[in-house]
């Protein structure tokens, strides 16, 4: 079998077959795809179903035939056909192999590997997919979910990583920008043809995307984006990437479909929570109620240290503002807390209000005088008063203020130093 034979027959399976089908991958596993191809052709397979489906489908025309076209459509477009003995084909997707039906029967049956992924942009696919995190989330985003969104997405791909998603308005939108305006690699999964990307309202980002990342998609060139193939492209989704963060989901959306594959693969399955009055942050709540293996992440840092390798990425636990006593010991911080706001006292008054011996108050205070928070004057011993910087110039403070692009629109914004 050569190399085009079998490229030739995976493009023609694709038209003839939704992607996922279990039998169909099934026979290419174990036959070879060509050979696939002649068994569903002459109708000698064991599945009705699939057997059924295929004599509908090509009422339609020959698959051999649509499938010369697509590629010579594709090569006059600048995509090309990613097959599994290619160098380029990404590594994980081959997880979905081991899929099966959970006991409620949310997996369904069409979860195989892909046989194939039609592909525009020049990156590598399996080096775009390598070091990669998914972000998907509500169409109908609120203001909340899409700032989130671009800000992690941003950070992400400032950081090196490529942040894939589904093309789609609202949180995958905002996921590709955020990326784009990194400057870092971004790719969108299609449930329809690359030569076609779904929303049409999303065509400018298309364009950007083809030029630093990458479209992909599993159905061939000139394939519509029917409802149900987005649930098939979903389990790309979770399967070719290190982890996904689902941002704002409805109950029963396809975000938390996908993020249900994403636990059955063993996948990081993160999830930004949201307001609980919000609908749009139902779905998200849900899986972290029902699913012990969902991690909550707030930050991009929080993400990449549940994706990173062992050691890689730690984020900071969060904090408070630092206090002057925060590092001292509890008597210390008895005697600290018991002088007056202003004014002084003398040791002894001091001692009687901490409610400790003299000799430790003595102590104490030699502790803090060197700490530089508290001095001794003739009158007693007062607290040291806390130093406030002073503005800087008008002229400097104009001068030291950067002027920074949008994640998601583009637009410029005076940024302060302390941001």
């Amino acid at each position: 079998m050569s190399g085009a034979e079998d490229r030739a027959a995976r493009a023609a399976l694709t038209w003839l077959a939704e992607p996922g089908n279990r039998a169909v991958w099934t026979l290419v596993e174990e036959t070879g795809a060509p050979a696939a191809l002649e068994l569903l052709l002459s109708g000698d397979v064991p599945d009705n179903r699939l057997r059924g489906a295929v004599s509908a489908r090509l009422a339609a025309g020959d698959p051999r035939r649509m499938a010369e076209i697509a590629l010579r459509r594709a090569e006059r477009l600048g995509a090309r056909l990613v097959v599994p003995s290619d160098e380029e084909w990404p590594r994980r997707v081959t997880d979905l192999a081991g899929l099966e039906l959970d006991t409620a029967g949310r997996i369904n049956f069409d979860i195989r590997p892909p046989l194939c992924f039609w592909v525009r942009g020049a990156w590598p696919l399996g080096e775009a997919l390598e070091r990669s995190v998914a972000i998907v989330g509500a169409r109908a985003a609120t203001g909340y979910g899409v700032n989130v969104t671009s800000e992690m997405a941003y950070a992400i791909g400032r950081d090196g990583w490529t942040v894939l998603s589904g093309g789609a308005f609202g949180i995958d939108a905002a996921a590709h920008r955020g990326a784009l305006a990194a400057g870092g690699p971004t790719v969108a999964v299609l449930a329809c043809g690359v030569d076609r990307p779904y929303p049409i309202g999303n065509s400018a980002m298309f364009e950007q995307i083809i030029e630093t990342g990458l479209l992909i998609s599993e159905w061939p060139i000139g394939a519509e984006p029917l409802r149900h193939r987005f649930l098939i492209r979903n389990r790309v989704i979770a399967a070719s990437t290190a982890g996904t963060v689902v941002v704002e989901a409805a109950a029963r959306s396809g975000a938390t479909q996908t993020m249900s594959r994403v636990l059955a693969l063993g996948r990081p399955a993160m999830v930004v929570p949201g307001p609980v009055t919000s609908a749009m942050s139902v779905g998200c709540h849900e899986i972290l109620r029902s699913n012990p293996f969902a991690r909550v992440v707030t930050s991009a840092a929080e993400v990449l240290e549940e994706i990173g390798h062992i050691g890689e990425y730690l984020a900071e636990p969060p904090r408070g503002p630092q206090r002057r006593h925060d590092h001292l010991d509890e008597e210390t911080a008895l005697v600290l807390e018991a002088l007056p706001r202003k004014g002084s006292v003398t040791p002894e008054q001091l001692a009687a209000e901490a409610r400790l011996h003299l000799r430790t108050v003595l102590r104490r205070l030699s502790l803090l005088e060197v700490a530089g928070l508290v001095t001794r004057t003739a009158e007693g011993v007062s607290l040291v008063p806390r130093q406030v910087p002073p503005d800087p110039p008008a002229e400097r403070r104009t001068s030291a203020v950067p002027e920074r692009s949008s994640p998601v629109s583009g637009q410029t914004s005076s940024v302060s130093e302390q941001d």
